[in-house]
């Protein structure tokens, strides 16, 4: 399978079209993401057992603390046309009724409440940089990084308070610490059960 290249200069609606085209059209295996991250569309083999065991633990702790017309989706499509990328984040949380009145099977990433990205071996540096910046231009306003790849062993962070692609680091910490999500959320989210890689 190929990638597609495209210059970000001329993506304006009709490339951007072509790509969301290419996108749902791409005949992956089951268990394969695909994405566009900054106008290639890309395909990722399903995550490890570990990052399932970590997504597990995530999302059943948002679930004690989300209100009720809030969902926990983990194939959730999050577009942010304006950095010419369309990612399936491992966690988004987000109203209900966005995914009600959207058509298609992907809904703009401003719409998020937080976004959950579990770090893989091969392609960590997309979460760490490239969806970081396409989160916060979108105005996602939390975005946790569990970084299982971490260069000083595995980590989690928690960005807010975007200004333009940038997030601010509000908590940070490795695997094994608590990790506080505030408001509307109020969680601790104890790591110590996190399984490194």
């Amino acid at each position: 399978m190929s990638a597609l290249t495209v210059d970000h200069s001329t993506a304006g609606g009709h490339e951007w079209d072509g790509l969301v085209r290419i996108w749902q059209e791409t005949d992956a295996p089951e268990g394969c993401k695909v994405e566009i991250i900054e106008g290639i569309v890309t395909v990722a083999p399903p995550p490890s057992n570990a990052h399932n065991d970590i997504a597990d633990q995530v999302q059943r702790e948002l679930y004690r603390v989300i209100p009720r017309e809030w969902g926990i989706y983990q194939s959730l499509g999050t577009a942010v046309p304006s950095r010419v990328g369309l990612y399936i984040p491992d966690i988004a949380v987000a109203p209900k009724e966005v995914l009600r009145t959207e058509a298609g099977n992907c809904v703009p990433a401003s719409e998020a409440e937080l976004i959950v990205e579990i770090t893989s071996k091969a392609n960590a540096s997309n979460d760490r940089i490239r969806k970081a910046a396409g989160y916060a231009q979108a105005g996602v306003p939390l975005y946790l990084l569990i970084d299982s790849w971490a260069p000083g062993g595995p980590t989690v962070t928690l960005y807010g308070e975007p200004q333009g692609d940038v997030y601010r680091v509000l908590r940070a910490g490795k695997f094994g610490d608590t990790v506080e999500l505030p408001e509307p959320f109020g969680l601790k989210l104890d790591t110590a059960d996190f399984p490194a890689g």
